[in-house]
């Protein structure tokens, strides 16, 4: 799956602050909120609170895929941001995260929404890119980055 196909330039943000997870979050809906007028900040927000509270979405080495279900929209929203700091994200090998590829999908979707899991956990997987992901500088830089791969 070529991920650049769920992003957009205006959902692919680099170096934000990050103070805590929850901020993260905030900041991720936020940024999902502007794809889909059905739904609120508030309600992608507690989309991926929800998830949280089943376990952490940190996957290690730094990296958290943020998910949950959404209702009213056919559409897939996907958001990839970086931190400038790592910050604490409870991921399963307890090293703080500073990358974040968050992911929104129609509750009726659930074939492709595991799918798309596997993909961005697989692109991910590969230290290369992921030293790439770090070193880039803006938003742009990073958009064509994963356009590029």
């Amino acid at each position: 799956m070529n991920l650049a196909k769920l992003l957009g330039p205006d959902c692919t943000v680099c170096a934000v602050p990050g103070s805590s997870k929850k901020n993260v979050l905030e900041q991720i809906s936020k940024i999902a909120s502007k794809r889909v007028s059905s739904l609120t900040e508030k309600d992608l927000l507690g989309s991926l609170i929800s998830r949280e509270k089943l376990s952490s979405t940190g996957i290690g080495n730094g990296i958290a895929i943020p998910h949950g279900r959404i209702a009213n929209t056919e559409r897939v929203i996907a958001v990839l941001l970086t931190t400038e700091h790592p910050i604490e994200f409870d991921a399963i090998d307890n090293k703080p995260v500073d990358i974040f590829f968050s992911l929104f999908v129609p509750e009726d979707h659930c074939q492709e929404h595991l799918q798309t899991l596997s993909s961005i956990a697989q692109f991910f997987s590969d230290k290369d890119t992921c030293k790439k992901v770090r070193r880039c500088q803006t938003s742009d830089q990073l958009y064509q980055l994963i356009s590029a791969q």
